[in-house]
C-alpha cells in the first residue's frame, strides 16, 4: 500500500481548539503525518507549539473568540492570507454546559450553540467560498459526538449542537462533494479531556461509563487525531458525508 495516501506533506490544516485535549491531539497527529497546523483558540497554545516543535512539525498559533462569527471569519481570512492557502479545516472547538433541563438558561443554550454549531458552519462556509472560488480541493472534518446519536442527560444545548453538526456535515457533503470538497465527521466517544474531567472524577458515573465501553478504557486524544488524519488524507478520497465513531465500541453495545 502506498503510505503517501495517508500522508499530509505539503498541506496546511487549520484546527480550532488546538490548545488542549482532542484539538491538541489532532494537531500532533497532523504534524506527525507531515502537515502544517494553524492552531486556533482563545487561549495560549504554548504547550501545543512546544510539542509540535519536539516532533519537528510546522505550527502557527492564532487567537480568536470563536463565540463570535465575525471574529472567526476575520481570523480565517487572516490565516488564509498569512499561512494559506488552507487545504483542510478541523472544527474541533466546543464547550459544554451540564445543567438539568428544567434549570437550563438561555445563556447556557446560546453559549454552546454559538461555538459548537453556528461558528462551525460559518468556518466551513469560509473555507468553501475560498476553495470553490479558486477551484481548489479541500477537506473539512467536523467533530461530532456520541450525542449526535443519543440524548444524554443534563446537556441540552450540547446534544442539540452535536446533532446539528452531523446534519450540517451531511448537507455540505451533498452540496460540495462534486465540487472537490470532502466534508466528513468524527464522533468521539468518552475521551480523556477537560470536558470529561467532571465525569471521570465521579466514581459512579465513571464506573457506569467504563462498564458500557467494550474496550474497557477511556479514549485518548490521539485516537481522534489519527482518524482525523485519515479523513484529511488522500486515502479517504471517496468519503463524503460520513461520520466515523471513535468510541471504543460504545455504539455497538
Amino acid at each position: 500500500m502506498d503510505l503517501s495516501a495517508f500522508g499530509l506533506a505539503g498541506r496546511t490544516i487549520l484546527v480550532t481548539g488546538a490548545n488542549t485535549g482532542i484539538g491538541q491531539g489532532i494537531a500532533l497527529c497532523i504534524g506527525r503525518a507531515g502537515g502544517k497546523v494553524i492552531g486556533v483558540g482563545r487561549s495560549g497554545m504554548d504547550e501545543t507549539a512546544a510539542l509540535m516543535a519536539e516532533q519537528g512539525a510546522d505550527f502557527a498559533a492564532m487567537r480568536a473568540d470563536l463565540g463570535s462569527v465575525r471574529d472567526a471569519q476575520a481570523m480565517f481570512d487572516t490565516a488564509w492570507s498569512e499561512h494559506g492557502p488552507i487545504d483542510g479545516l478541523v472544527n474541533n472547538a466546543g464547550i459544554i454546559k451540564r445543567v438539568d433541563a428544567v434549570d437550563f438558561t438561555e445563556a447556557d443554550w446560546d453559549a454552546v450553540m454559538d461555538i459548537n454549531l453556528k461558528t462551525m458552519f460559518f468556518l466551513c462556509q469560509a473555507l468553501g467560498r475560498k476553495a470553490l472560488a479558486e477551484g481548489r480541493r479541500a477537506r473539512i472534518v467536523n467533530i461530532a459526538s456520541m450525542l449526535s446519536f443519543q440524548g444524554g442527560i443534563r446537556v441540552a444545548s450540547y446534544t442539540a449542537s452535536k446533532s446539528g453538526v452531523l446534519g450540517i456535515t451531511r448537507l455540505l457533503a451533498n452540496e460540495w462533494a462534486a465540487r472537490g470538497i470532502n466534508v466528513n465527521a468524527i464522533a468521539p466517544g468518552y475521551i480523556e479531556t477537560n470536558n470529561t474531567e467532571a465525569l471521570r472524577n465521579d466514581p459512579d458515573r465513571s464506573s457506569a461509563i467504563l462498564g458500557r465501553i467494550p474496550v474497557g478504557r477511556w479514549g485518548v486524544p490521539s485516537d481522534i487525531g489519527d482518524a482525523a488524519v485519515f479523513l484529511l488524507a488522500p486515502a479517504s478520497n471517496y468519503m463524503h458525508g460520513a461520520v466515523i465513531p471513535v468510541d471504543g465500541g460504545w455504539l455497538a453495545r
